[in-house]
């Protein structure tokens, strides 16, 4: 077998490689795209059995193709800890391909999990979705502050039909009337394809039952649960709604030693689309559920409303987790919870007297 490291870059790779039965080394600087695919394909040819090693990175779809068209076993590992391993205080592209190497032949390749094809094209729909609605939000923006400077101070009714009159209507300045008349036109071309992508979404959550069950919960509608399903990949990765809220960022720094503990701003990392749609989804839920509502009042009064939307985010988060892990619809999740199976808690079912 031909185990390679590779240190990969958009314009070109650093590979590192060892043929394991002849203990023959080899570097190589490989350009992209021609000069890679000639080599991985003369490697397939021949017939060798082959495993490829890198960091994740997001500009390397079409090599991740042309391994999975010859297939080539391809290992992902998370650059977070591959960096944590690096014992050396230089950095090169060859050391960086040589630790990558050194790693998998020790079998401590920080190998994570790599959503399937057809996972990465839907949430490429949410993507195209979510950016389309905020182009569309600062173009309202912006007639909304040319409906202001003209007196006009409508709201959401600026965009029924009889604000939109009143808007088109006011007399401006040449330049003015021009820049107004093409973000009107902008927000036209954009509404149906936006309503578009919506209903393409809602398609998909009917083929998906665990995100069915998500939309049950008060607030969480198609495309937070679509979004929540796609970007966790499978329940069973996960211990705990812990680990859930750690994997989306939604957890405070921590800096602690000894007697001293320390926090700071939540992480931000994994998805900063999911966190999005769980803020918003949370403050949705606060507004119809007084026991949720009840929890974030007394959370802003103490420490801002900016951290109990994200508190009340993370709190949506991990009842998402347990009702896709138990496989739950929201009336099941109120009468069980996350404890059961634990000790005290009779049939799973919480106690109320505390």
């Amino acid at each position: 077998m031909i185990i390679i490291g590779v240190d990969f870059h958009p314009e070109f790779q650093q590979i590192a490689s060892v043929d394991t039965d002849t203990g023959e080394f080899q570097e190589k600087r490989l350009g992209h795209r021609e000069e890679a695919e000639t080599f991985y394909r003369g490697l397939a040819t021949a017939g060798q059995k082959v495993r490829v090693g890198m960091e994740a990175s997001g500009h390397a779809r079409w090599f991740e193709r042309l391994l999975a068209e010859l297939k080539v076993e391809l290992w992902i590992g998370d650059a977070a800890e591959i960096r944590a391993k690096r014992v050396r205080k230089q950095k090169t592209d060859r050391q960086d391909a040589q630790l990558i190497l050194r790693l998998m032949l020790k079998d401590d390749f920080p190998q994570i999990w790599v959503p399937s094809w057809e996972n990465r094209d839907l949430r490429q729909l949410l993507w195209h979705r979510h950016r389309m609605v905020q182009a569309r939000t600062r173009i309202m923006n912006q007639l909304q502050a040319v409906a202001l400077n003209e007196g006009l101070r409508s709201k959401k009714r600026l965009w029924r039909e009889r604000g939109r009159q009143q808007l088109e209507s006011f007399r401006l300045a040449p330049w003015a009337s021009r820049r107004r008349r093409d973000l009107l036109e902008l927000m036209d071309r954009l509404n149906p394809t936006i309503a578009e992508l919506s209903q393409a979404i809602e398609q998909e959550v009917e083929k998906c039952p665990a995100a069915q069950r998500l939309r049950t919960h008060p607030g969480v509608g198609s495309l937070t649960a679509l979004a929540f399903v796609l970007i966790i990949g499978r329940a069973d990765r996960f211990q705990c709604g812990k680990q859930v809220a750690s994997y989306l960022g939604l957890v405070p720094l921590e800096d602690s030693s000894g007697n001293r503990r320390r926090l700071g701003h939540i992480t931000k990392q994994g998805s900063s689309l999911l966190r999005f749609l769980l803020v918003e989804a949370a403050q949705v839920t606060v507004r119809s559920q007084p026991e949720w509502r009840s929890k974030y009042f007394h959370l802003a009064m103490r420490r801002g409303r900016k951290i109990a939307k994200v508190a009340m985010a993370r709190k949506l988060a991990i009842g998402l987790y347990w009702m896709w892990s138990k496989g739950w619809h929201y009336e099941q999740w109120t009468k069980f919870g996350s404890h059961a199976g634990q000790p005290g808690n009779r049939d799973g079912v919480q106690s109320n007297t505390e």
